[in-house]
């Protein structure tokens, strides 16, 4: 039987927000949830960040997948913005960066999610050993918010890049 969309949302911030539970108590009641969720892409998705965040990778992906293929971003933006970091995070830890650095270039964007697409995508390329890349692109997430220096950050995060015509290489 499917709870009606507003108790189900209660009790999965319930769920998440009980900090006494053990990862596998925690797993076996969002199987639970999930099987009852208004959505089956809203409950592939929870079910997804509950095995991911008991270490259980595999099987995240597998909800999280199942949660693209159910039209998540189109019953719940706020969610869809999530799963991408999520879900790039997770083939991340699964050695698959190349997956997650397309992930979360293309990832929506949303104010519930902020900056973190960026601050994962930073992750996943310093992963793949692009570390010049992963620093530009978070120097680049974090400049809007600097009190000033706005200018010279944005240069020196090009440069990291893209060195300047005939220098070849940033002297800082």
């Amino acid at each position: 039987m499917h709870l009606d969309a507003s108790k189900w949302e209660a009790e999965v911030a319930t769920l998440w927000g009980d900090e006494e539970l053990d990862d596998q108590e925690r797993l076996e009641r969002m199987r639970s949830l999930a099987d009852r969720a208004p959505h089956p892409a809203l409950g592939a998705f929870e079910l997804g960040g509950a095995f991911d965040s008991s270490g259980h990778e595999a099987e995240a992906d597998v909800q999280y997948a199942a949660a693209t293929r159910a039209g998540l971003a189109e019953i719940d933006p706020a969610r869809a913005a999530q799963l991408a970091i999520q879900h790039a995070s997770t083939l991340r830890n699964l050695g698959r960066v190349d997956e997650a650095i397309a992930m979360l270039r293309d990832a929506p964007r949303h104010p519930a999610a902020g900056d973190a697409p960026a601050v994962f995508l930073a992750l996943a390329l310093h992963s793949a050993g692009r570390s010049a890349e992963a620093l530009r692109v978070a120097l680049e997430a974090i400049e809007p918010g600097l009190p000033r220096y706005h200018r010279s950050v944005r240069a020196y995060a090009a440069a990291l890049t893209d060195p300047p015509e005939g220098s070849g290489r940033l002297d800082a």
